[in-house]
């Protein structure tokens, strides 16, 4: 049988979509994709099923797709392991993993879940993000974000830490949240990432209840 083709028929992880993403987020970062371009491959490479699937988005970019080892061991049943003691706040299925908005608004607050990995883009609109009720599907998320003449604000609660590292180009990341009331090591972390061009983000940390 030909390994290379079985491989690109097998089911890809998320683990492998997110390294796709990398891949992706740097061509645009390096001037090869449009933020247009970005947001319509990272929605396909978040449908694509199998390593094929992959190969149509970044065909004309540098690096290879992944793939995983040519050669596997055989499968063995791992013997059952004891559960992560976690925060009871990780938990639950996203039901999207990506927000755009162009011309409107988005909010998002109360009961949520929100992905291990966020893309969100403001063009021209804004969105508001509450986190204070809602449940983290890991203990460590990234919430993406290209804010092209938008704006955008996230609340975080008290028991998550925030790491924030996004770029300003004729705009700005406000963190007003990691500079006070920081929980201690082992509490799930939320971190903000991507670009502002004549933008805002603004990060609050505030308590349910809290205006």
């Amino acid at each position: 049988m030909d390994e290379t083709r079985d491989q690109r028929s097998m089911r890809a992880s998320d683990a492998d979509r997110e390294r796709v993403a990398d891949v992706l987020r740097q061509a645009a970062s390096d001037g090869r994709l449009s933020l247009t371009e970005l947001d319509e491959r990272i929605e396909a490479l978040y449908a694509a099923k199998t390593y094929a699937d992959f190969e149509p988005v970044v065909r004309d970019l540098p690096g290879d797709v992944p793939l995983p080892p040519v050669t596997r061991p055989p499968a063995v049943r791992p013997a059952p392991s004891p559960a992560p003691v976690t925060s009871g706040r990780i938990g639950g299925r996203p039901v999207s993993r990506s927000a755009k908005v162009v011309f409107s608004g988005l909010q998002r607050r109360g009961e949520w879940v929100v992905p291990s990995r966020f893309h969100v883009k403001a063009v021209f609109g804004g969105a508001d993000l509450d986190l204070r009720e809602a449940s983290l599907e890991s203990d460590e998320v990234e919430i993406d974000i290209r804010a092209v003449f938008g704006g955008v604000n996230i609340v975080v609660p008290d028991d998550v830490r925030v790491l924030v590292d996004g770029t300003g180009v004729f705009g700005a990341f406000n963190d007003d949240a990691s500079h006070r009331r920081q929980p201690g090591a082992g509490a799930p972390v939320v971190r903000v990432t991507g670009k502002a061009v004549f933008g805002g983000v603004n990060v609050q940390r505030k308590s349910i209840g809290e205006a």
